[in-house]
């Protein structure tokens, strides 16, 4: 792959990873509700789903997925159905551990970083729209003279490599607001607003046409 098509996918690669989506909303809400550390671990699952998505497409059955209806419409089901089951859990969610108690200590609260991780995983990989991105995004940037396999391995760790950073920087700047969260009021509030953010992503995937 030639360092000119290379900036250009990175370029290209970018901005689709800073668009706000339900990975972006998540490290938010991981960011301010449970620390720094559980963003990264969110950020590692969403890698790694990325890179089988990758390996799906490069394999060609994500082919099969753009020109299967039925296949498209259950994962899409599914997709929408985790989106909106997250969007739920988080609007009833009564975790105030980051609010300061009457004696200005922070409560301890055992975060369980693999259920995090988990998360994060599982809406990259119920959501049919990126595997058919990486379908019809990748072969753009292809050269066809030369193996494929390996551009295919440049533009994935790139592409995961600006997916993480991204993920990593919003939960960072997310971290850096939670003392504004002190009042119980407030924390329901974000709950209550991130919570329907990811039910409205679960509906608009509902309305994605293979």
């Amino acid at each position: 792959m030639a360092f000119e098509v290379w900036l250009m996918f990175t370029a290209a690669a970018f901005l689709n990873v800073v668009s706000p989506g339900p990975a972006i909303i998540l490290a938010i809400s991981n960011g301010v509700s449970w620390g720094y550390k559980s963003v990264l671990a969110a950020a590692l699952g969403n890698i790694m789903g990325i890179f089988i998505l990758s390996s799906i497409s490069m394999l060609g059955l994500g082919l099969v997925l753009k020109t299967s209806a039925l296949l498209f419409t259950i994962l899409k089901v599914l997709g929408a159905c985790y989106l909106v089951y997250l969007g739920i859990k988080k609007f009833r969610s009564k975790d105030t551990f980051f609010v300061e108690s009457e004696n200005e200590q922070i409560a301890s609260v055992k975060i369980n970083y693999f259920a995090k991780f988990k998360e994060a995983f599982m809406i990259a990989m119920t959501n049919p729209k990126a595997i058919l991105f990486f379908v019809a995004f990748f072969p753009m940037f292809l050269d066809t003279s030369l193996a494929a396999f390996p551009q295919f391995m440049i533009m994935t760790l790139t592409f995961m490599a600006l997916s993480f950073i991204s993920l990593a920087s919003f939960g960072y700047l997310a971290k850096s607001v939670r003392h504004w969260f002190k009042n119980v009021s407030l924390v329901k509030i974000f709950h209550r607003v991130t919570g329907g953010i990811f039910i409205g992503f679960g509906v608009a995937l509902l309305q994605v046409k293979n």
